[in-house]
């Protein structure tokens, strides 16, 4: 399995190999020694797409080179250009949409394959694997996915054992001019929460310390269910579970954050302050053209309502560049906002032109160069506010989460503070230790003593003394 994209695709590739291996079927780590190989793909921008299409073609090749014999390609590419794909890559044997998850047990063992395989030059779209192809409705378009996991829906971790992803809600109601999930994730559908508890009580006794909770819009949960408050009637279930230490929500919406569930997270235990907010952009005229609710003052508004209720509050943001009729003078607007919050994590992406949405009728206006320039002129002035807020860290003391092994250095440890997300924040590096001593999962006081741009470094503050 190659799993590409996000931690909500990842939830999905779990449930794959989690239904793979009840089905009897081996999973290897080594794809020359697979006989199914499954791409799991991302098709949000350009970049996403170009990656999953390479791998396809790459994973392609081991049906010559390898053991491979069926090519199964599923997630958002296969639900965007399901027939595309299956015309231009003849060697995929099978696709699923994002909708189609539990039908990858049939893809992989060829169920409703073609009687009599065609060259593979001369194979048709209507003559490749199709389980259940999605109804045509009125319009001629395709149903909008709806599938969504439950609690007994077996899952195989690809995360390390001490964290895990919990899906709490699939799909999308909001309608940005720049984004195509809606289209490839369906409807928003809240999980129960029973089931999530049920999922949550399942994976902290097979050791899991630390759950993050995902959606398309997680503060939206519960609310296409006539349950308002849902979310943090949900975090309170969670935060008395033994053995859990973390708890981390990712990807909020500014118009969902409220009174509630901000208050549910100072008063928790276990829910760590740590705000992920994408917010896209700060001017004004650009959030109406990207059709984002709030304005800058908002936004303003409503961060400035969590540091009161909770000082120590790390706050992440994304921001979009380079969208279209955006200016210098919004640009500058942005970079002030920026100055203004200080943010503690900050991504910014160039913006992708995507058929399919409404801002891709529109002409493309930024020169790729001018996005890139732009993206480069956000990050300089996030790094530093960074480079400050580093200086002010040395010689305080930190939680640290311990996660491994530095894939740099084996014989360097890292770990997280519960102002770090795995994957996408900056980590810390444990020093003055000797790393037999911590083990995954394991939180650990800490000293900073420096920084390495964005990561820190720490010494952790152990009884006996870490062995030099």
């Amino acid at each position: 399995m190659v799993s590409l994209g996000c931690p909500k695709n990842l939830v999905d590739s779990e449930v794959m190999l989690g239904l793979a291996g009840e089905a009897g079927h081996t999973i290897t780590a080594d794809a020359a020694d697979a006989e199914v190989i499954i791409v799991n793909t991302c098709a949000f921008i350009d970049r996403a797409k170009q990656e999953s299409i390479d791998t396809i073609l790459e994973m392609a090749r081991l049906k010559e080179t390898g053991a491979c014999r069926r090519l199964v390609v599923t997630g958002c590419l296969a639900e965007r250009y399901r027939d595309e794909l299956a015309a231009q890559i003849p060697e995929i044997d099978a696709l699923l949409g994002t909708g189609e998850v539990p039908e990858i047990v049939a893809a992989i063992q060829g169920r409703e394959a073609p009687a009599a395989a065609a060259p593979a030059a001369t194979v048709k779209p209507a003559t490749l694997y199709r389980r259940r192809p999605h109804p045509e409705p009125l319009g001629g378009r395709p149903a909008p996915p709806t599938y969504i996991y439950d609690a007994a829906t077996p899952r195989r971790l690809a995360t390390p054992r001490h964290y895990a992803y919990v899906k709490i809600a699939e799909g999308c109601d909001y309608r940005c001019a720049f984004c195509i999930i809606p289209r490839l994730r369906g409807p928003y559908r809240s999980r129960p929460a029973d089931e999530i508890v049920r999922e949550a009580e399942a994976l902290v006794a097979r050791g899991v310390r630390e759950l993050l909770l995902i959606s398309q819009d997680t503060t939206y949960y519960g609310i296409d269910r006539g349950e308002r408050g849902a979310l943090a009637a949900l975090l309170r279930r969670l935060d008395r579970l033994d053995g859990l230490e973390w708890i981390r929500l990712l990807y909020l919406y500014p118009t969902t954050v409220d009174a509630s569930l901000i208050d549910a997270m100072a008063a928790s235990e276990k829910v760590v302050r740590y705000i992920d907010l994408p917010l896209q952009h700060a001017s004004d005229r650009v959030l109406r053209r990207m059709g984002r609710p709030g304005t800058r003052r908002s936004y303003e508004t409503l961060l400035g309502h969590i540091r009161d209720r909770m000082p120590d509050v790390t706050l992440r943001t994304t921001f979009i560049v380079g969208f279209p009729g955006e200016t210098e003078a919004d640009v500058d607007e942005l970079e002030r906002f920026i100055e203004a919050v200080g943010f503690d994590h900050v991504g910014v992406f160039t913006y992708s032109h995507e058929e399919g949405t409404r801002a891709g009728d529109w002409d493309d206006d930024v020169p790729a160069a001018e996005k890139r320039r732009r993206r480069d002129r956000v990050m300089a002035r996030q790094r530093a506010i960074v480079e400050r807020a580093q200086a002010r860290r040395v010689g305080t003391r930190v939680r640290v989460m311990v996660d491994g092994p530095s894939p740099e250095h084996e014989l360097v440890l890292c770990g997280r503070t519960a102002g770090q997300a795995p994957e996408i924040d900056p980590v810390v590096y444990l020093t003055e230790c000797d790393p037999s001593t911590l083990t995954p999962g394991q939180v650990v006081d800490a000293e900073v003593v420096g920084a390495s741009g964005y990561d820190l470094l720490a010494r952790p503050l152990l009884e006996p003394a870490p062995v030099c």
